[in-house]
């Protein structure tokens, strides 16, 4: 059947390509096509030219396509013909388009994959904005997990000016975004001006804020540095006299009076990743029988934990499965946690496995590590102390009530905290 694809061999079928009038080399292109292959392929061509509402019988039936790129209706053709997946960066968001409008769901699949693979910073934005137009929420969720780890390099990215309004409010929103409040206010006036740009409005304050509308709200000015803010926003004239006054306040006077930016601290992890290390030496063996390893422990300052260290296999390579969690020890409420598979090369070095995102330990707070894992015995950890000092940041680990599995503060696993400040 490959050899009949944009063939007018036996063509019952054409689609006329004018691309809605947009300027471009391929405008008006004619494809030629079989009824019989359509309808086996799409329900949609399906109902097209068998249903109640089918074009009347014509062996020569011309269709006009206006909504679809020429190159995105023949990769969709290629693959009802010949099952073939031919995707680009720049055709695959037009391809899915195409692929959801005619029912063609394992071409769907495949364009989503193929996103989903070359999903980094810079295209972040631009993808979480298609996402949401093509109604695709795991693919959503992976862009806003990229945008948080990767903030800066997402929000300087050109694309980023190019999102809509809902789609920036959607990231301003978020309390996981790695990057300094001034920064990401100087993103946002550069999607202001291109807003501006784009309705034909001269860049003014007064325009800018008009475009930004209720995405103005979501800029934490009071994270700002009162030196950042005097120099940046203060002056800007995109917020008014009394707002200006309500921010210094804030950073002025004690108590500390309530406006209606947001205070809420971002997960601001721009300094560099530490490791505090619990125990003075490895031993063999720990075995798992599905009970869940826990070390209670307290910081002396705020962190964020990104993931725990955990040992491996004493025989040759292995694969683990863990449920790693981090848990508010008095209220038993889960902080994060996320489902892992790793692998163990059969020496004492620890594996780093990750929370989904960062997770804020308030200071003199208990909280509890947890880890459950299947998989072979391993090493596990020994003299352990009650106190570790990792950088400007003092631990304090504590004894866990009930079964962990054996771990204590002197012996066991979970070894290790990874976490920024």
């Amino acid at each position: 059947m490959s050899f009949m694809f944009n063939n007018e061999l036996m063509a019952d079928v054409h689609f006329i390509m004018t691309n809605d009038g947009k300027e471009t080399s391929q405008k008006n292109i004619t494809i030629p096509a079989h009824k019989f292959v359509l309808s086996i392929s799409s329900s949609v061509f399906d109902a097209m030219f068998n249903g109640q509402l089918a074009h009347p019988a014509d062996d020569n039936l011309t269709i006009e396509i206006t909504d679809i790129e020429p190159a995105a209706f023949l990769n969709l053709l290629r693959f009802f013909y010949t099952d073939q997946v031919t995707l680009c960066p720049e055709t695959v968001m037009a391809t899915l388009y195409a692929a959801k409008k005619y029912a063609a769901s394992l071409l769907e699949f495949a364009c989503v994959d193929y996103l989903k693979s070359n999903l980094n910073g810079d295209n972040a934005c631009m993808l979480l904005a298609q996402a949401r137009l093509f109604d695709e929420p795991q693919l959503a969720t992976m862009c806003l997990e990229v945008i948080d780890h990767s903030t800066l390099e997402a929000v300087a990215a050109d694309s980023f000016t190019e999102i809509d309004l809902e789609t920036l409010c959607i990231v301003l929103q978020r309390d996981s975004l790695e990057i300094r409040e001034s920064n990401l206010y100087s993103a946002v006036i550069r999607w202001a001006q291109a807003e501006c740009s784009r309705n034909n409005l001269t860049a003014t304050a007064e325009n800018q804020r008009r475009v930004l509308d209720k995405a103005l709200n979501f800029i934490r000015f009071p994270l700002m540095s009162i030196e950042e803010f005097a120099s940046g926003p203060a002056q800007s004239n995109l917020l008014s006299d009394k707002e200006v006054v309500q921010i210094f306040l804030y950073f002025t006077a004690k108590p500390r009076p309530s406006i209606r930016f947001s205070d809420a601290a971002r997960c601001c992890v721009v300094s560099k990743e530490e490791c505090v290390c619990r125990f003075g030496k490895v031993e063999k063996r720990w075995g798992y029988s599905g009970h869940t390893d826990r070390i209670r422990f307290m910081v002396s300052r705020k962190i964020y934990v990104v993931g725990f260290g955990l040992y491996g296999s004493i025989h040759s390579s292995a694969k683990y499965f863990a449920n790693i969690q981090l848990m508010h020890s008095d209220f038993r409420s889960v902080c994060g946690e996320n489902d892992v598979v790793y692998s163990s090369q059969g020496n004492t070095e620890t594996i780093k496995v990750m929370f989904k995102e960062p997770i804020e330990i308030s200071p003199n707070v208990s909280y509890t590590a947890c880890a459950t894992i299947q998989g072979p015995d391993s090493y596990y950890g020994a003299k352990g102390v009650r106190k570790v000092v990792a950088g400007k940041t003092t631990f304090q680990f504590f004894y866990n009530a009930g079964n962990n599995n054996g771990t204590s503060v002197e012996d066991g696993q979970l070894p290790e905290i990874y976490f920024y400040t």
